[in-house]
């Protein structure tokens, strides 16, 4: 046992002796109950944190963990102030978080005296209610992806999105997994590869392919065919997913240390034990709009023709454009496009990156769903969004804004038990998540929170379902902006179509681009290249 862990249990290995001593000292004398029943109780206590299974905070903190539980029994008052006082340390809501662990939980989310939001508060958003409402037999919603391919995918309009194997735990990946195998939604792997933890419960997987090209690469880092066959073929790799950029930090590559490279993770990887495991910023096997097109072309051929596709977040507009005018070009269209939003999540990154690089999700899924309408390539591309989606009102908007589905990667964490301790990069994640320490993540109960996953995933969808049919809508994908409505001042409310503009189809064609609607179109669509991410 380590320092870290003796530590962990050292308040149960006090009161157990505590209550020996007691005992012992009752027996020789009697006069010890008060002391023994202390003791006793506690020690009782602490045992019952480890057998049980629910509470991975528990098993990991014995005893300690209920300091926690009773702090937050204090009060709404109490919390506030002393738990989440910090907004940076708590990027959900308390009333976000508040949801998620009672679908997971499978208990009831219903609120008491009406709204819990300031309703005239700028930026306040509803969607607006039919007079009559649809009848919804089912909430299994679906949409087809890659539906000309040899292997199409009828996906979730909501799954699980990219975390990687050695940013958080085999248990964890696990429960993910097995979570979506039962709910029949997808597992995005993140860029750390297909892992046997991924494929041991048998749900399906979204392959991410990062600038390492972990998995598919050779020793030196160069991407490798063989490699990437060997895992794109298998049955339980439903797509595969090129990723430029994340929310969290676009433009910045990444580092796992060689202290944290163990051989289970070398093997997945392709990468050397023990050495430093790096991302690099931008991807070495192409360096063009065209080349990465074709690079894509090559991987739904090489994979059988599985839906393939690439995740980006939006930064320089004519760069996502000079892709458009490839598609245009050479004919080649990915079967799909995530969007992350800026805001979205990763276990480690500088401030400057989580907090001002990269569009936020609405402006970078309209600018992306605009350019495909302009270009007339909407209908041949889908789209996915991820950044901040938590809640079935997050999936209604996105999809009303021009999503076809959504991912979460929070949202699912919380429902494995996360609770935002903000310690993924220390190794030492209380709850068995973010971390590769056996004496942690072994605590993690794999088959509880692999159907809270699955209750998370299904009353979500089912919140969906209502929101929809009380909108007079059959299917999420009838939402459209008009649907959205948000309070842009205290005396003004727009529909979301009135706040956005929206491209025409094949308005970016006809150079039909009208400068004080559509500026960044306007500004640079022309000079856009389909041979270099550069602008003209």
């Amino acid at each position: 046992m380590n320092a870290n862990a003796a530590l962990r249990f050292l308040p149960l290995a006090l009161v157990v002796t505590g209550g020996v001593f007691s005992l012992a000292m009752h027996l020789r004398g009697g006069g010890w109950w008060i002391g023994l029943a202390v003791f006793g109780g506690l020690s009782v206590l602490g045992i019952l944190d480890l057998l049980q299974a629910r509470s991975t905070l528990r098993r990991i903190y014995p005893l300690l963990a209920h300091l926690r539980y009773l702090l937050e029994s204090a009060g709404p008052e109490f919390r506030q102030y002393f738990i989440e006082s910090d907004t940076d340390a708590a990027p959900f809501s308390r009333e976000q978080r508040a949801v998620v662990y009672q679908r997971a939980k499978n208990t009831t989310d219903k609120r008491p005296f009406g709204t819990l939001r300031d309703v005239y508060a700028t930026d306040y958003e509803w969607i607006n209610p039919s007079l009559a409402p649809a009848d919804i037999a089912s909430h299994d919603f679906r949409v087809t992806i890659g539906g000309t391919r040899a292997q199409p995918l009828a996906a979730s309009v909501f799954n699980i999105s990219a975390m990687s194997y050695g940013a958080i735990s085999p248990s964890a990946i696990r429960a993910l997994n097995a979570g979506a195998r039962r709910g029949g939604f997808y597992h995005d792997t993140g860029e750390g590869s297909v892992s046997p933890y991924h494929l041991e419960p048998g749900g399906d997987l979204v392959w991410n392919i990062g600038s390492g090209y972990f998995g598919c690469r050779d020793l030196d880092g160069r991407f490798s065919e063989e490699q990437f066959v060997r895992s794109a073929t298998l049955p339980q790799v439903r797509m595969i997913e090129l990723k430029l950029s994340q929310g969290a930090k676009p433009g910045h590559g990444g580092v796992l240390p060689g202290a944290k490279v163990t051989a289970e993770i070398a093997a997945t990887r392709g990468v050397r034990e023990g050495q430093d495991c790096i991302s690099p910023a931008r991807h070495a096997a192409f360096s063009t709009p065209i080349q990465m097109l074709q690079f894509i072309e090559r991987l739904r051929e090489l994979s059988g023709g599985k839906p393939t596709g690439f995740k980006l977040a939006i930064g320089h507009p004519w760069e996502f454009f000079g892709i458009a005018k490839a598609m245009l070009e050479t004919g080649i269209t990915p079967d799909f496009i995530v969007v992350d939003g800026g805001e979205g999540g990763t276990g480690a990154a500088p401030m400057e990156f989580v907090n001002h690089v990269g569009a936020p999700l609405r402006e970078a899924l309209l600018l992306v769903h605009n350019t495909l309408v302009g270009a007339n390539l909407r209908e041949r591309v889908r789209i996915g969004a991820a950044g901040k989606v938590t809640t079935a009102f997050d999936i209604a908007r996105n999809l009303a804004l021009g999503a076809d589905w959504c991912n979460a990667a929070r949202g699912f964490m919380f429902s494995l038990g996360c609770i935002q301790s903000l310690s993924c990069h220390t190794d030492r994640c209380p709850t068995g998540i973010a971390t590769q320490d056996p004496g942690r993540w072994n605590r993690l109960d794999v088959p509880d929170k692999a159907t809270r996953v699955y209750h998370y995933h299904q009353n979500t969808l089912k919140a969906l379902r209502e929101l929809i049919a009380a909108a007079g809508l059959r299917h999420p994908s009838e939402l459209g902006p008009e649907h959205i409505i948000r309070r842009c001042s205290p005396t003004e409310v727009k529909s979301l179509a009135g706040v956005y503009r929206y491209l025409q189809p094949g308005q970016l064609l006809a150079l039909d681009i009208d400068p004080a609607l559509h500026s960044v179109f306007h500004t640079y669509w022309a000079r856009a290249r389909a041979d270099s991410f550069a602008a003209a």
